[in-house]
């Protein structure tokens, strides 16, 4: 009876320390602040406490929608849906006074931007604060601890508060990234029960592939400020620049074992048009949360591990826009609890911590309001000053060839507010003249830092040690012909723009065909389409002159042919379809009169000047040792962009599935890309057999290694030479200066090659960050892009890496057998905004047998005696 007893002793205590225990919502609050007890408290709506479960999207809706009803403190709207069309709220808490005039106080803040009346705007007006919550799903306190700090500052009746609410606009956006939280939010409730699992190896704090970071189509929406892809930063961008805060605070969780983080982030790690004086504001700043963070008796660091180089992130993105931008991260919690080095870490004390540094952002923005006034005035007036001393005046752009792909490019320069104008007449530089096709952007504008974020080229780092990519210069990545003007244009400004306003011309009926260019970016879209739906289609390998309903046109390589001979599909129904599709597609479509070209050899029926098109069904290889960003870009490209139905396979799945129903299979890039042995013996004859292989990065490393590599000699292991004493804080730099950062590379491209269709200019631009170099094949007409002798464009590569990457292969394409294996050293669909080099994926999927390979002189004799 003893033994029982202490054995029901030991399991009370035991299940005291392991059980799901949730922390009472005082846990979270201000000690000795009084709370109007009319306020709706969480877990009246959730059901459970803050900390006990992640909380669900959909009632966080509710609790924030029905506490702005309750509160007079607070409104909430809907700024944007994410693509699983969850929506986006954004929270104004202020006082009741100030709410009454927020549309005056807003007015009167954002003309502090413009230097005209910066002088005039009374800085007794609230500071404004903006809290991002939520940006990676898998990061769930960044999102949770939305809901005490919602509470808190509706509820709480302190003299503090009610000051900080009276001189201050706080502007909340919850959620950044709902499609992500979701994804781990169900998760860890379906690993979670009775018990609170702290053990590290429980499931519960391992999510599958692809996790909870990313969102839908696995963007990373924290370097989505920048590019503007996705429609969650969209939604966020377009709010946030409505209000132009003077603190932007952004919440997140880095690895486990590893305590709290704020901004300021390392000196030497900051983009040099951040001035010098906004980060002394953030050491201001860090005071505050130091100081509430001392008081609790936490772990903290600062100034250590993360930069504010790339602009395109929540906290940096604000330092190039007249903002702070301050960094949080909580040590990683993907469960409950979990037991680790620092001892048992718990998803409630993640939520009370990034509670405490909200109110410290806060209270910090509130006390230094003047500084923070003044700091924003003084950034665009000297942004104007620093454009008067630049010796760039301005840029100059065009994209003549595909107006969709300018008009993506204005509405992104719309979007973060830099001033567009069409030419007015012609502006000469250097050999070229851009006429009024063109765009030209100057640099004497209030956003002239960002302008230059965008389309400035940096190749020189005092610090090599990037967190993220390096290099981004965005006219390259769209693929436009671009240039720096240093002459004065202000006489060649004309209509400020934010779009094209190109309309196609609906197309004339035609008894014969229709046909219309490559390089528009819809027309793969419209091609698919048509395909699709059974009616055939050619692509012209050679330039040609048609005769058409409105005169002879010119078209390049790469045009698209829908005659109506030989078609099962009704001639009335394809002409219709055409036109409902250059419309859809802003394409300019061509109606033939005649199959008979203007030029010898290349007729609309002929033998080798034109291919027949097929529908390509790719499967897309997902899952563990993949990376989720590549995957998800190429999904989002196909799916969203192109509406092209793409097959995805798990790779642990892909044994089961019969490659003979597909045309592609595509492999990414990743950190374990291999397939099992039985599976490259099936993928090899799948490809003999007629089957296209298409691999980018260590994909394409792993087939050529693997499946193709002719010359397989082991490398080296790296060497460093006589060991000698080094010393060891000069480690992190040295270990930096071989990579690559995330640069810009060019590449020459045979734009005669069906791979390279639709790109009007011979080179092109592609993200780089790994060192693979990918081997030139025998077939001398296989090299489809090669990097040039001086390849890096934007960003950090090292000159010995830029040496050796020099005049390699970026893209091959050979056929084997009856298929073709595509390669690419690099992602051509990089975040989605690498416009220019996504069209060389797109061909390596409609034309990967519209080439042929090398002949040999045997060969030759043999095809022609067959011939006769």
């Amino acid at each position: 009876m003893r033994l029982f007893s202490i054995a029901i002793g030991f399991w009370l205590v035991w299940t005291a320390t392991v059980s799901v225990v949730a922390e009472p919502l005082d846990y979270f609050l201000v000690k000795g602040t009084q709370y109007d007890q009319t306020i709706l408290k969480p877990s009246e709506v959730f059901g459970h406490d803050i900390g006990d479960q992640p909380l669900r999207h959909d009632l966080l809706v509710t609790y924030m929608r029905q506490l702005a009803a309750i509160s007079p403190r607070m409104t909430v709207d809907t700024i944007g849906y994410s693509h699983e069309n969850r929506p986006i709220l954004f929270a104004v808490i202020t006082s009741p006074k100030n709410h009454a005039r927020l549309d005056d106080i807003k007015a009167a803040h954002v003309l502090r931007s413009d230097p005209q009346y910066t002088g005039k705007i009374d800085d007794k007006l609230p500071v404004v604060t903006w809290l991002n919550y939520g940006v990676h799903g898998a990061e769930a306190s960044g999102m949770d601890a939305v809901v005490p700090t919602l509470y808190h500052l509706a509820a709480a009746q302190d003299a503090a508060t009610k000051s900080q609410l009276e001189n201050s606009v706080i502007l909340i956006t919850a959620v950044f990234n709902p499609d992500g939280h979701a994804r781990r939010a169900n998760w860890v409730t379906g690993y979670g029960g009775s018990l609170r699992a702290e053990d590290a190896n429980h499931e519960i704090h391992h999510q599958a592939w692809p996790g909870g970071r990313t969102n839908h189509y696995w963007f990373d929406l924290n370097r989505q400020w920048l590019l503007q892809t996705q429609p969650e930063s969209k939604a966020w961008l377009k709010k946030w620049h409505e209000w132009k805060p003077q603190v932007t605070a952004d919440f997140h969780e880095m690895g486990s074992n590893t305590s709290y983080y704020f901004h300021p982030g390392v000196p030497t790690r900051k983009h040099p048009l951040i001035p010098a004086k906004g980060r002394e504001l953030l050491v201001e700043m860090a005071g505050f949360h130091s100081k509430w963070l001392d008081s609790e008796g936490k772990l903290y660091f600062s100034e250590e591990g993360f930069d504010n180089y790339y602009v395109g992130k929540g906290s940096t993105y604000p330092q190039i826009n007249g903002s702070l931008g301050i960094l949080f991260e909580a040590g990683g919690q993907m469960g409950v609890a979990r037991k680790g080095p620092l001892g048992v870490k718990t998803y409630a004390e993640n939520i009370q911590t990034h509670f405490g540094t909200s109110l410290s952002t806060i209270e910090g923005a509130t006390a230094l309001r003047g500084k923070l006034q003044a700091y924003q005035r003084s950034f665009y007036r000297d942004s104007i000053k620093q454009a008067k001393s630049d010796s760039v005046k301005a840029y100059v752009f065009r994209a003549p060839d595909d107006p969709a792909r300018m008009d993506m490019f204005l509405d992104l320069l719309s979007r973060h507010k830099v001033k567009a104008f069409r030419v007015d007449g012609a502006l000469k530089v250097g050999k070229k003249t851009y006429g009024t096709e063109s765009y030209i952007v100057p640099m004497l504008q209030t956003q002239y830092r960002m302008a230059k974020a965008i389309f400035g080229r940096i190749t020189d780092f005092p610090d090599k040690v990037f967190y993220d990519v390096s290099g981004w210069t965005l006219p390259l990545a769209y693929g436009l012909d671009y240039a720096p003007v240093k002459a004065k244009v202000h006489s060649k400004l004309g209509k400020q723009v934010s779009a094209t306003g190109f309309q196609p011309l609906t197309p004339d009926a035609s008894d014969y065909g229709y046909m219309f260019r490559w390089s528009d970016y819809y027309a793969p879209r419209a091609l698919a389409a048509l395909l699709q739906r059974g009616v055939m289609a050619r692509v012209a390998l050679e330039e040609t002159t048609i005769q058409t309903t409105r005169g002879p046109v010119k078209m390049d390589r790469g045009a698209i042919i829908v005659q109506k001979h030989l078609q099962t599909v009704d001639s009335a129904y394809i002409d219709a379809f055409v036109k409902s599709l250059a419309a859809e597609n802003g394409l300019t479509v061509h109606a033939l009169t005649s199959g008979h070209t203007l030029n010898t050899g290349a007729e609309i029926g002929g033998r080798f000047s034109v291919v027949d098109l097929a529908a390509p069904k790719p499967l897309l290889v997902t899952g563990e040792g993949m990376s989720p960003y590549d995957v998800g870009e190429i999904w989002h490209l196909l799916d969203y962009k192109m509406r092209m139905p793409v097959t995805l396979v798990r790779k642990d799945r892909l044994r089961k599935v019969n490659l003979s129903n597909y045309t592609h299979l595509i492999l990414g890039g990743g950190r374990n890309v291999a397939l099992s042995e039985k599976m490259q013996a099936t993928v090899k004859a799948w490809v003999k057999a007629g089957g296209t292989l298409v691999a980018e990065r260590q994909g394409a490393k792993w087939v050529f290694d693997t499946l193709y590599g002719s010359d397989k000699k082991k490398t080296k292991a790296p060497t460093f030479g006589e060991s000698k004493r080094l010393s060891y804080a000069g480690k992190g730099q040295r270990d930096a200066e071989h990579i690559i950062g995330g640069a810009l590379f060019e590449s020459t491209v045979d734009t005669s090659h069906p791979m390279a269709f639709g790109l009007v200019h011979n080179k092109v631009a592609t993200n780089r960050n790994i060192v693979f170099k990918l081997p030139k094949p025998n077939d001398p007409y296989a090299q489809v892009a090669l990097y040039t002798d001086t390849p890096v464009l934007s960003g950090y590569a090292s000159p010995e890496r830029a040496a050796d990457i020099k005049g390699s292969a970026m893209m091959t394409a050979e056929r084997k057998g009856k298929g073709s294996v595509i390669l690419f050293a690099d992602n051509p669909n990089f975040r989605g905004t690498y416009l220019g080099s996504e069209k060389l994926f797109i061909n390596s999927l409609f034309f990967s047998k519209a080439f042929r390979p090398a002949r040999k002189a045997g060969d030759e004799a043999e095809s022609a005696a067959v011939e006769e």
